[in-house]
């Protein structure tokens, strides 16, 4: 405004000397110089444009952890070599090959053959290697040695434990094996019962045919036992990750099972003592019951004869119920009670087989506990008898308004 000012009172200026007489010429000069000062008010000039402001800093990224702090991350033994020096072993690998591997020549490292075969070559070979090695650490401890290249021409060597996933694979074979072995005795002694009943001289003794038809009738029902055995272990496997969540009472079902293996007890008594008061446990009420069966046969089968069977429910603690199983039998040596929840495992399978046993009882009752979040502990005495205690989680009840 002050320009535009300034410039209206040159021009006013102009036309007053022309008004007074001044000469044309200067009036003229006053006259443009007004007229100037108009148009530069009325449409200025840019203005110099202000320095261009300097790019920012670039902010610097997360440093990356050396290669030494993600060796030591790892809890498998992991080696980053190059040249056939170990440059860098993690605690693990320094635990397994030694404490003083770093700086050393791969193949004094891991001293085995296949591996030394491996490493031997001064570049990485492309892609990534696996190789079986056993003998690192243990005699017998299978590894699986992976080499990989890294960028730098070096190799990153991993060694990982197969221990657990052999002992799997074992455990699976073993099981077919077992499964085959028991279907297949009892298979056996169907077909050669009925390839003698197939003769006229046996099927024509009516004694001979009844105890050849009872004896297959046996054998038939202990395939059939073994069969719904696989299946109930089979789902109760499946349903291992799936909580149950119904409330289920565990005295009267005591008592319906009590009742459906009375014919086992052959006379003998089934004592229950309940001491808990309440007794509800979150559970499944049919593998519940499964479980309880397979207690209560095994206690019948294998204690002596004459003696009681006892069943307790006890408190223990705040949210655990106890269910306890004794026999008066013969008791297990304490060598052979960790295995006895093995599949098909027997102490003595001689008698096992001749009371019917599959082989599987346990088994069955310790993946029932384990699907239930609970803890199975077994105690047992020589020449005194054998005690199963399984501990549940009591129900958690919710109040409803």
């Amino acid at each position: 405004m002050k320009w535009l000012l300034a410039a209206l009172l040159a021009a006013a200026a102009a036309l007053a000397a022309l008004w007074a007489g001044a000469p044309p010429a200067a009036a003229s000069i006053a006259l443009l110089g007004g007229i100037g000062a108009v148009a530069l008010a009325l449409y200025p000039q840019p203005r110099e444009a202000p320095p261009a402001t300097a790019p920012a800093e670039p902010v610097p990224a997360t440093p990356a952890p050396a290669i030494a702090d993600l060796v030591a991350a790892f809890e498998e033994p992991l080696l980053v070599v190059r040249d056939r020096r170990v440059l860098i072993a993690n605690q693990a690998a320094r635990d397994l090959l030694g404490a003083h591997i770093e700086g050393s020549d791969v193949r004094l490292a891991i001293r085995h053959p296949a591996a030394a075969e491996r490493l031997a070559g001064e570049a990485a070979e492309a892609g990534t290697v696996r190789t079986e090695l056993v003998g690192l650490g243990d005699l017998d401890r299978p590894w699986e040695m992976t080499v990989a290249p890294l960028p730098d021409g070096g190799r990153l060597v991993r060694l990982a434990d197969q221990s657990q996933a052999r002992a799997a694979e074992r455990m699976r074979v073993d099981f077919v094996a077992n499964a085959s072995h028991e279907l297949r005795t009892p298979l056996a002694t169907l077909l050669g019962f009925l390839e003698t009943l197939q003769d006229e001289a046996a099927a024509g003794d009516p004694a001979t045919r009844e105890r050849f038809v009872s004896i297959m009738f046996g054998e038939a029902t202990r395939m059939r036992d073994l069969l719904d055995d696989l299946m109930s272990l089979s789902r109760i496997e499946a349903d291992r990750f799936a909580a149950p969540r119904d409330t289920v009472d565990l005295a009267p079902l005591i008592e319906e099972v009590k009742k459906a293996v009375k014919p086992l007890a052959e006379g003998r008594k089934i004592i229950v003592e309940n001491r808990a008061g309440s007794a509800l446990v979150q559970g499944d009420r049919g593998q519940l019951a499964q479980l309880l069966n397979n207690l209560l046969a095994n206690a019948l089968k294998y204690g002596r004869p004459g003696t009681p069977v006892r069943i307790g429910l006890d408190d223990a603690g705040e949210d655990l119920l106890a269910i306890t199983v004794a026999d008066q039998g013969e008791g297990i040596a304490p060598e052979y009670i960790p295995r006895l929840t093995e599949r098909f495992y027997r102490v003595d399978p001689g008698r096992s087989r001749q009371v019917g046993g599959t082989g599987l009882g346990l088994a069955i009752v310790k993946h029932i506990v384990n699907r239930h979040r609970g803890r199975l502990e077994i105690a047992s005495v020589v020449g005194e008898g054998t005690q199963v205690r399984v501990l549940l989680p009591r129900a958690t009840l919710v109040s409803q308004n």
